[in-house]
């Protein structure tokens, strides 16, 4: 013998802005977790730290889709993050000019590899996506 069930839905349209709201922001804290986790990892090539430092910044500009993106502001990132080739400098150093530079120990080409897929810390972004989801919501 069927049974009916009736059932009534209500989408409460303020908890669920909240909600995405809420995981926009925890997607905003995610992608500064890494760059923080990447600068002190020390894989960014140094020379005076424009490139470390400010040149390198989080753009959610375009958060409302659901994207955030890690950007290289410097005419040189580009260059650097794909030659892995080059000899990086690892200490502190200066050239017979007289230029001088800081120097990173673990400076590389492409050093987001470790935290994308199929890098060796590539389960710490989900987990703290997940954290930062948990703590807001």
């Amino acid at each position: 013998m069927a049974r009916y069930v009736k059932s009534r839905v209500v989408i409460k349209k303020a908890a669920v802005k909240a909600l995405t709201d809420q995981t926009k922001l925890a997607l905003e804290l995610t992608a500064e977790q890494l760059l923080r986790v990447v600068r002190a990892a020390s894989v960014i090539p140094r020379k005076e730290g424009t490139l470390e430092g400010e040149g390198t910044f989080v753009d959610d500009s375009e958060i409302q889709s659901g994207h955030v993106y890690i950007v290289s502001s410097t005419p040189y990132a580009r260059r650097l993050y794909y030659h892995p080739e080059y000899n990086f400098h690892t200490e502190p150093w200066e050239d017979d000019k007289g230029n001088k530079g800081d120097g990173n120990p673990n400076a590389r080409g492409k050093w987001y590899t470790e935290w994308l897929p199929g890098g060796s810390r590539e389960k710490e972004i989900p987990k703290w996506f997940q954290i930062f989801c948990r703590r807001l919501l």
